[in-house]
């Protein structure tokens, strides 16, 4: 195990050995190298990776963040994923204060006027960039077939969003050249539990108000913030690193 930070060589040759690689075996290998690791859980079809992660000899840390506007159906579907795997989820909450200040000033729902960032930063961005300071690396469910900016997300790479100067972290995308229907084959091979969610047309998962169902055809992130154009559909957790990939 590394506790120190992983080298930027280091990380160009792993992305390179990671091209070939089952998302099982990234993860083992990732394990191996890095002392301290958590896995980002959405409630969606990334329990794939809770599923191979829990498998492993020494397991991530799990995180989710509770929002306080997930569906209720993702709320309970997190609750049963605990049980069915025996671990714990550590669920992260946003700033109270950030939220009722965000409420009072501009409303509830003011992200369909002026777009999600603002929203997404105190409920989804800040919560998660104060827990991972704990961390060498984070494991994602990001996949390229997910959306126009993911389309060239790494395997392996260093956070620009979460890293600093001090603490600089690593970001692993083991599910990156996986597509949605080798996701789904396996899920419904292992049998492996799901959020219901997805049996009425939700493909791509996120909070109440910012999701809705699809229909035959269209892509899957269609359903998220879909009063937005498709090249802005981030809600701030990856988009270091994708803003990057877009300027190259």
């Amino acid at each position: 195990m590394n506790s120190r930070p992983i080298s930027s060589q280091t990380i160009a040759a792993l992305n390179e050995e990671f091209q070939d690689k089952s998302p099982k075996e990234i993860l083992q290998r990732v394990q191996d190298e890095l002392e301290s690791v958590a896995l980002a859980f959405s409630g969606a079809e990334d329990v794939l990776l809770v599923h191979l992660a829990t498998r492993l000899p020494r397991p991530p840390a799990f995180l989710t963040l509770d929002t306080g506007r997930l569906h209720l159906e993702t709320r309970q579907f997190i609750v049963d994923v605990e049980k069915h795997y025996q671990i714990a989820i550590d669920a992260l909450q946003p700033d109270p204060k950030e939220v009722d200040k965000l409420i009072k000033n501009k409303g509830s729902y003011s992200f369909y006027k002026d777009g999600h960032e603002e929203c997404c930063g105190i409920r989804k961005v800040a919560p998660l960039r104060r827990r991972l300071t704990q961390f060498d690396a984070w494991i994602t469910g990001q996949r390229r077939d997910q959306s126009p900016t993911r389309n060239e997300v790494a395997v392996i790479e260093i956070d620009r969003t979460f890293s600093t100067p001090d603490h600089p972290l690593v970001k692993v995308n083991p599910l990156a050249n996986v597509s949605s229907q080798e996701v789904w084959e396996t899920i419904r091979l292992l049998e492996i539990p799901y959020n219901p969610l997805h049996d009425r047309g939700y493909v791509s998962i996120g909070c109440e108000p910012c999701t809705k169902s699809i229909g035959p055809h269209q892509h899957e992130r269609e359903g998220r913030w879909w009063w937005e154009e498709a090249t802005i559909k981030e809600c701030g957790l990856h988009k270091g690193n994708l803003d990057i990939l877009a300027r190259d």
